[in-house]
């Protein structure tokens, strides 16, 4: 039998679900042709609906949780990848139907996998994590749109939040003009420090939205849904976008056709559990390129494995900001 490891284990029985600090062996992993040795992981909000059974996110019992990892290539029987290979994993169902990165081995296929660019630890590769990864496929799809710094203001909804906090990063760096939607004040200063040139309060976004409303934004990046998005859109000027990549406020979209055959609107869902690997491989390359990766440090907040517990309830309660890195190795 090979050394054991730590790892967290969900579990379900009659009495609900069931969150567990464990220890595991190379023959608890799952199927898959790539073995990682995790050096890092994230929390992101997927993370904490999982870990706090707020939603049905885990699928499969048991299972280790974490959506995303980074670390190195144990053994591998996949042509892409060799021991001792630094790589990346976002998606493709891990920590809801396959098992995650909360554990110090992870086993997987190869074709989920990215080699880790040049330029990038894996910690920081973490600290952009699934949700700087969305972010930055959202802003390709605005600039595949055609909008460009100097058209007009980028609306980022849930600024203070890990999406939110590398969009403003990625678009600010970018020469966009931005502007930071949230529902925290108190953090006014921290999203200017990242780039917003204006922050507005959430509360007019949560109201019911008009069908058009004036014409605001250039584009925007939603990661809230609801009435949220539906406002966002109304007030999106004529030909402009908006990449939605979230529904932490609501899966709803109480809007019209109006905007889009009005105002020519187009709105852009971002997936990135099942993108491409074309997708991933330019995103993440774009991340090396475009990311400060200094000011990206200053959103950084590093907690352990044993701290997953208390840190899933804190982004549950929308108290977290920026990014999360769980240290695992």
């Amino acid at each position: 039998m090979s050394a054991p490891f730590k790892a967290y284990q969900i579990t379900k029985d009659d009495d609900g679900q069931k969150v567990i600090f464990t220890e595991l062996t190379e023959e608890d992993l799952m199927d898959g042709d790539v073995t990682v040795r995790v050096e890092y992981s994230t929390l992101n909000y997927k993370d904490g609906l999982a870990l706090t059974g707020s939603a049905p996110v885990v699928r499969r019992f048991p299972l280790t949780p974490g959506i995303d990892f980074a670390g190195t290539v144990i053994s591998s029987a996949n042509p892409r990848f060799k021991e001792n290979d630094q790589v990346i994993l976002n998606g493709f169902g891990v920590g809801e139907v396959h098992s995650g990165g909360y554990a110090e081995i992870a086993r997987v296929s190869g074709d989920w996998l990215v080699a880790k660019p040049e330029g990038l630890s894996s910690r920081q590769a973490m600290a952009v994590g699934t949700a700087g990864y969305t972010a930055m496929l959202c802003v390709i799809a605005l600039e595949n749109h055609g909008l460009k710094a100097g058209d007009g203001t980028i609306l980022v909804t849930g600024a203070a939040g890990g999406v939110g906090s590398v969009a403003l990063l990625l678009l600010s760096k970018l020469g966009y003009r931005v502007a930071a939607v949230t529902g925290r004040p108190e953090e006014a200063d921290y999203l200017h420090s990242l780039g917003a040139a204006e922050v507005l309060e959430r509360q007019p976004f949560s109201e019911k939205a008009r069908l058009l409303g004036k014409e605001l934004w250039a584009g925007a990046v939603d990661v809230a849904g609801g009435n949220t998005l539906a406002n966002v859109i109304s007030q999106t000027r004529y030909g402009g976008a908006v990449a939605a990549c979230g529904l932490a406020e609501s899966m709803a979209l109480p809007t019209s056709v109006a905007p889009f055959i009005l105002r020519g609107i187009t709105l852009y869902g971002i997936d990135s559990v099942m993108a491409s690997l074309e997708k991933r491989e330019q995103a993440w390359q774009r991340v090396v390129e475009d990311l400060d990766l200094d000011r990206l440090e200053t959103m950084v907040n590093e907690i352990s494995l044993a701290d997953l517990p208390a840190a899933a309830a804190a982004i549950m309660a929308g108290s977290v900001r920026g990014r999360t890195v769980v240290k695992i190795g």
